[in-house]
């Protein structure tokens, strides 16, 4: 997203493909995805550092990208090359129509949302985020609801603080970044992090991350 890029290198092992929603897994993944919002794909080449790089791209309606795969130097040029002649597109027009971006549906009016106390009572045996969805609330509605007793504000700079000191200590975490089409997940350890600037890095073997932290409007701890 426009925030935060989560990239992960590895091999996809398995797809578990469901009616509303996709899981794709390896060693090195977890990425779910949700169908739906996915409307364009492509096959992109382009000419960098005197080679050819290659990747299959997607967007939603409204032209946001929702996942990108790379190709590396050891992937299977030969796979790709079979994939992309079996979805090319009889439609290879320069222009497309895109869509106005449908308001967030996780922005839910007061007059919808459930009162404190049903959240309170359904929080103290949340086992899932998704059934705040009974509650007709979003997350960040959610959390401003419950109380400090289960929420409270942090500063933004507590992101950096958090990824440094989980590398300093060894501290395995789960790092989730995701859009309308995807979300992907980090578990595990994390050993290189660097701040330049207003951006956070990530930049591990495996694992990549590039954090805007001027764009972080709100940080929570929660239990």
């Amino acid at each position: 997203n426009q925030g935060a890029v989560h990239e992960k290198i590895g091999v996809f092992n398995k797809v578990i493909t469901g009616n509303n929603h996709a899981m794709v897994l390896g060693d090195e993944f977890d990425l779910r995805v949700f169908p739906q919002a996915w409307r364009y794909g492509f096959a992109v080449e382009r000419r960098h550092r005197g080679g050819i790089q290659r990747s299959l791209q997607f967007f939603d309606a409204a032209g946001a990208a929702v996942h990108k795969v790379h190709l590396r130097p050891v992937s299977n040029l030969h796979a790709y090359r079979k994939l992309v002649a079996e979805l090319v597109s009889a439609n290879q027009e320069p222009t497309m129509s895109l869509k106005a971006r449908v308001a967030d549906l996780g922005a839910r009016t007061a007059d919808r949302a459930g009162t404190v106390d049903d959240l309170r009572e359904h929080w103290s045996r949340l086992t899932d985020v998704n059934l705040l969805k009974t509650l007709k609330l979003s997350r960040c509605q959610a959390l401003r609801m419950v109380g400090q007793d289960y929420a409270w504000l942090l500063d933004n700079a507590a992101v950096g603080a958090v990824l440094q000191r989980a590398a300093e200590d060894e501290l395995p975490i789960m790092c989730f970044v995701g859009n309308r089409g995807s979300i992907q997940t980090h578990s595990g350890l994390i050993k290189s992090v660097k701040q330049i600037g207003p951006c956070i890095y990530v930049l591990d073997e495996t694992f990549r991350l590039h954090l805007r932290s001027h764009q972080i409007r709100e940080v929570w701890a929660v239990r």
